[in-house]
This record gives C-alpha cells, sequence and structure tokens, in this order.
C-alpha cells in the first residue's frame, strides 16, 4: 500500500482500538456473572431475544473479511458477484428453516449434539473432527484479517499485530462464554453498519452520485458512468456452471456451520429463532448491500482515477482515506476490527461447544459439568492460539480459506444433518463413509494441497466452487444409496437406525406420536441421488 492511503496519525487507530476493545471486554465481564452453568456458557441459557440475536446473526455471519476479502473478490470478478452473495444470504433462512427450529426444540448446544442423539458416537467424532477443522480455517481467516487492520491501524508488523490483535480477542471471548459472545455479536454489527454504509455515503457523494443519501443503493445512478470507464463491470463472463457451484459450495455449506446454528440454538423460543431470521436478513441485508457499493466505488476509483490498488484487500481503507478525514478512515477499520471480532468469537464458541460438550460428552461421558466447562474454557483458548499460529504464514487471499471451508463443510456435515432430519433411513456407518471420503476427495481436488490435481481453475476453483459441484452431491448419493444398501444387510444391522434413533426426527418436529412411516419414505431420497449423480458428473467436465 503507498503511503499516500495509509492511517498517518497512530493515535486515531489507538483510541479507536481501545475503545472497541474496552467495550467488547466490559460486556465480557458483565456476561460472565450470568455464566453458571453449561447452558449459560454454550447457548446463553437460551434465553437471547429475536433483535439481539439476528444482529447476533448478522455479525457472525459478516466477518471481517467483509471489509477486506469480499470487497476484493468484487473488484476482481465485478456484477457476478452478486450471485455469490444471495447464495450466502439465504443460507441461515435455509438454515433455520431445514432444521434450526427443529433441533431448537432438543435444547442442542451445536449441530453435533443432534448427530450423536441421531447416529450415535461413531458418526459425531466423524463429524466433529471435521467441523473442528473448518472452524479453525473459519478463524484463521479473521485472525489474518485481524493483524492486517492492526497493520494498516498502527504501521506495525503483521505479526505483530496478530498476536495483538489474537491475544486481545481469545481473552474477551473466553471470559463471556456465549452471553458475552451474543451482545458482543449485537454491538459489533452496529459498529460495521454504520462504519461501512455513512462513511461511504460522503464517498459516494464525492464521486457524483445523486443518491449517497442511502448508500446501498447509491450506485444505481452511476452504473451509465461506470459503463463509460468500465463496460465489462456488468458482464456474466463465466460458465454456467460456475452460477450453479454457488448452490452446493456457498448455501449447503453455510447451512451447516456450527457457529450459525448456535445463534439460532440460543433464542428463548422457536418463535424467537423464527423472527431472529427476519431482523437477520433485514441487518445483513444493509451491511452485504453497503459492502457491495463499496465494491463498486473501488472499482470507478481505480478506472477513474488511474490510481492502481495493489492490495485489493485494502480498497475500503484506500477510498476512506482518499475521500475521508482520517478519524472516519480510522472508524471503518474500527468496523472491520468489530466485523472480525464478532465472527471469531462464534468461530471459538463453536469449537468450544464441539470439544467441551460433544467430544468430551463421548470420551469421558461421566466427567463432572464443571469439569467439561473448564474443557471449554480451554479448547476456546487452543482454538484461537492455533488460529494466530497458521495466520503467520498466511494463504495470499484473505478470503479463499474462509470460503473454501464452506465447500468442505458441505461435503462432510449437512449431507448427515439434512437428511438425518428429515429421513429415518439415514444409516449411521454411511454417514462416516460417505463424510470422510468426499471430504478427502474435496482436499484433493482444490488447488490448495496438489495442485496438480484440480477440477476447474483459476478463483473458481481456489473458492472450492468447482470441487463443490463434484464432492457435495457425490456426498448426498453415497449416503443415501448406502444407507437403502447397509440398512438391508443382517450382519450390519448395528448400524441401522434403531427404534429410539427415529423417534428422535417425530421428537424434533414436534409431533406428539411416533409414525414409523413418516419421514420414511425411499422414493424422494433414491431420486435426490441420482439427480445428484449427474450434477457430479457434469462438474466433472472440463471446465472453461
Amino acid at each position: 500500500m503507498n503511503n499516500e492511503f495509509a492511517i498517518t496519525n497512530i493515535w486515531i487507530g489507538v483510541a479507536v482500538v481501545a475503545i472497541l476493545f474496552a467495550i467488547c471486554y466490559l460486556i465480557g465481564w458483565w456476561a460472565s456473572r450470568m455464566t453458571t452453568s453449561e447452558e449459560d456458557f454454550y447457548a446463553a441459557g437460551f434465553k437471547i431475544g429475536p433483535v439481539t440475536n439476528g444482529l447476533g446473526m448478522a455479525a457472525t455471519w459478516a466477518s471481517l473479511a467483509t471489509f477486506l476479502g469480499v470487497i476484493a473478490l468484487i473488484a476482481k470478478l465485478q456484477v457476478p458477484f452478486v450471485y455469490l452473495w444471495i447464495q450466502w444470504a439465504i443460507s441461515i433462512p435455509l438454515l433455520t428453516l431445514l432444521y434450526g427450529t427443529s433441533l431448537r426444540r432438543m435444547k442442542a448446544f451445536t449441530p453435533a449434539t443432534f448427530i450423536k442423539a441421531r447416529y450415535g458416537k461413531g458418526a459425531t467424532l466423524t463429524i466433529v473432527f471435521w467441523m473442528i477443522l473448518i472452524m479453525i480455517m473459519y478463524a484463521l481467516g479473521q485472525m489474518i484479517g485481524l493483524g492486517q487492520a492492526f497493520e494498516m491501524l498502527f504501521g506495525i508488523p503483521y505479526n505483530v499485530g496478530l498476536v495483538v490483535a489474537g491475544v486481545a480477542t481469545v481473552g474477551y471471548v473466553t471470559l463471556g462464554g456465549m452471553y458475552g459472545a451474543s451482545y458482543n455479536a449485537a454491538f459489533q454489527m452496529i459498529i460495521m453498519t454504520i462504519a461501512m454504509i455513512v462513511p461511504m455515503g460522503a464517498i459516494m457523494k464525492s464521486m457524483g452520485s445523486s443518491g449517497w443519501w442511502f448508500p446501498p443503493l447509491a450506485y444505481g445512478d452511476m452504473v451509465p458512468a461506470m459503463l463509460k470507464v468500465l463496460p465489462t463491470f456488468f458482464d456474466m463472463k463465466y460458465d454456467i456452471r460456475w452460477y450453479f457451484a454457488l448452490i452446493p459450495a456457498f448455501t449447503l455449506g453455510p447451512i451447516a456451520l456450527p457457529h450459525l446454528a448456535m445463534r439460532v440454538f440460543t433464542s428463548s423460543s422457536v418463535k424467537s429463532a423464527r423472527w431472529a431470521v427476519v431482523w437477520f436478513c433485514l441487518f445483513l441485508g444493509l451491511l452485504f448491500a453497503g459492502t457491495y457499493t463499496s465494491g463498486f466505488a473501488g472499482n470507478y476509483f481505480v478506472a477513474t482515477t488511474g490510481k492502481a490498488i495493489a492490495k485489493a484487500d485494502q480498497t475500503l481503507l484506500i477510498l476512506n482515506v482518499f475521500y475521508n478525514p482520517m478519524w472516519v478512515a480510522a472508524f471503518v477499520m474500527g468496523g472491520a476490527l468489530a466485523a472480525g471480532l464478532s465472527t471469531v468469537g462464534g468461530n471459538l464458541m463453536a469449537i468450544s461447544g464441539l470439544v467441551g460438550n460433544d467430544l468430551l460428552g463421548i470420551i469421558a461421558p461421566k466427567m463432572e459439568t464443571k469439569s467439561r466447562m473448564r474443557w471449554g474454557f480451554a479448547a476456546l483458548a487452543m482454538g484461537g492460539v492455533i488460529a494466530v499460529l497458521l495466520a503467520f504464514n498466511p494463504p495470499k487471499f484473505l478470503v479463499t480459506s474462509i470460503l473454501w471451508a464452506f465447500g468442505l463443510l458441505a461435503s462432510t456435515a449437512t449431507p448427515g444433518i439434512l437428511l438425518g432430519v428429515w429421513w429415518k433411513e439415514a444409516n449411521k456407518l454411511a454417514l462416516i463413509m460417505s463424510a470422510n471420503i468426499c471430504g478427502l476427495i474435496f482436499i484433493i481436488i482444490s488447488p490448495h494441497v496438489f495442485p496438480s490435481i484440480v477440477i476447474g481453475k483459476g478463483v473458481t476453483a481456489a473458492l472450492g466452487m468447482s470441487g463443490g459441484l463434484v464432492t457435495v452431491p457425490l456426498s448426498f448419493t453415497l449416503f443415501i444409496f448406502l444407507s437403502l444398501i447397509f440398512n438391508r444387510i443382517p450382519s450390519l444391522s448395528g448400524w441401522a437406525p434403531s427404534l429410539n434413533d427415529k423417534m428422535v426426527i417425530d421428537r424434533i418436529h414436534g409431533w406428539g406420536d411416533y409414525d414409523e412411516k413418516r419421514y420414511n419414505g425411499i422414493v424422494w431420497p433414491s431420486v435426490l441421488a441420482v439427480i445428484c449423480i449427474f450434477i457430479s458428473i457434469w462438474g466433472l467436465q472440463p471446465w472453461s
């Protein structure tokens, strides 16, 4: 980044960060006084109201990438990025509709709590392993962004900023548990929305927009000007599978994200969980539309001023330094920090729940509640430390590790959760085999581990989109067909769903009785499996 785009007054940055962390620690301290049980620590006592939960969902979902990596993606992909936005945004409503409110009835701490009740210990160990790996990858992206934000705010080396930001973040999250994470996320969402939208209004006004007073739609009247300076901005320029692949990669993956599902589980009631989704759509819609406006403005800035942005992740900061006073640019970076803090908080709470409740519930079922909570605290802190250590040598592109994790999650955990909630034939061994096989295939065919074995090319492959179009439908196909086969082999009867497993499904859907025929058909799962076979074959064809 050129010096002309740097925040030159370090004390402005110090003030912003100090105030932000002081409030976060204050909320964490206040929340710690209410945390006396596992229900408090992992699910905020199941007492969070719809508005607070809607804010918290939006904040946990938005992440620091919303301010950095996502705007860089808009600079690269231009208008097709809108389709990624749509797929991300609908995942939370789908999560709530497809299984979130059902699992809220059983007062689950994480989706793995349901996996244990539905499939037993072996499947739970498999899904917990994949979820912990994915949560660490997700937290890694946030830690990278936090280190970069400190570097930009203070002019300190990235590694120093990473350690300071990582330690401070893990500290306040550990202090407050899920109560603290929920109320801090609500506060952080308010900050990041103001930081994204209000300064952007001034930027759009300087660029000549008459709609500057509402930045989420401000770029609309600038479309003719954009077409003059950048005629390709609105082109739909990718292989048709590029758009179709967004569904398995970026909708089905986030559906199984434990830190998002945990937001639904903390709701004070099923009705509250549903209303929280309405507020989520409103709050996230404002922020996401503001982010897209920022990406539009970044492209327009480069095209009209001739000033190159060497690091696309820093587009929003550069726009604010160029058009707005220095203190405004610092406040915007404070909003970016808030986005990173909220998501890291959710990631670490998910790791804590997966280890302290789900994993230890299998390994040491007789362990006392207080001991499990201590292990949960330790897992939370350790997850943060691992993410910080990995971030010392980060991926080149901030958002890659986060989005790639979505495709991996959709290939491993999503089929087990969705079919487990809606289909009584879902088999335990089939889940273990399909999750592990498709998870490993997804890793192999991505460009990040074995660059010579890749499905797709460029950003499409790097983000897991082309790989997800192969492995996600393959995972559903394997799971369904193996379930139908294994359930009919007498020697594998121990892996077949028991009566208690099937009763779990009727119970979480709110039925007062048990009906063997309910959710027990084989026609629709078979049709789905056949369709998925053709989708996987389609994804394997050469990509243009």
